[in-house]
């Protein structure tokens, strides 16, 4: 028997000063089985740190040809494209290939120094490529079915915070 996605709700406050982006979103995330709470998390902090009207979370884990989150024109060109963790050099090409803009966040210090030191020499050549290590040290304790986040974004830093806990998610770009 197949297990069903846990959906939660989110309301998140964000004023991102550093992109003079100042919105409330209503989000509805649906967290597949196989998923971490730390994945979970990292792909709502992506759509934090890149809110905008036009991006979405996809299919994601039960789709292999789109990202986690990713932004349309109106005429359906892909303006930004967001993977998480550390895909393959195929997929990272195709992901230029067809996008405006590509941002892959890594999250686990570890694995993501390993698979850039393997792979950076390659990934250079993608003009429109970012590679995002995000320091998220205890996020997942926020998860909840029901979430009413604050995020304040000022010099690459988001301080985010609920009813119960106040974290620092910090950014490094390679």
């Amino acid at each position: 028997m197949a297990l069903n996605s846990t959906i939660h709700k989110a309301t998140v406050h964000i004023a991102n000063m550093d992109r003079h982006y100042y919105q409330n979103h209503e989000l509805t995330l649906a967290q597949h089985p196989s998923e971490t709470d730390l994945r979970f998390m990292v792909r709502l902090l992506a759509f934090i740190f890149n809110a905008h009207e036009q991006l979405q979370f996809s299919k994601g884990l039960s789709s292999d040809g789109e990202p986690d989150l990713w932004q349309k024109s109106l005429s359906g060109e892909i303006e930004l494209w967001i993977d998480l963790g550390q895909p393959d050099e195929k997929r990272i090409r195709k992901a230029c290939g067809r996008a405006q803009q590509v941002i892959i966040y890594t999250y686990q210090p570890a694995k993501a120094n390993i698979w850039w030191q393997q792979h950076h020499t390659k990934l250079t050549r993608f003009h429109n490529l970012r590679i995002i290590q995000m320091h998220c040290k205890g996020v997942e304790a926020m998860i909840k079915r029901s979430m009413q986040l604050q995020c304040n974004i000022q010099d690459g830093e988001l301080y985010l915070n609920d009813d119960d806990l106040n974290l620092t998610i910090t950014l490094e770009e390679r």
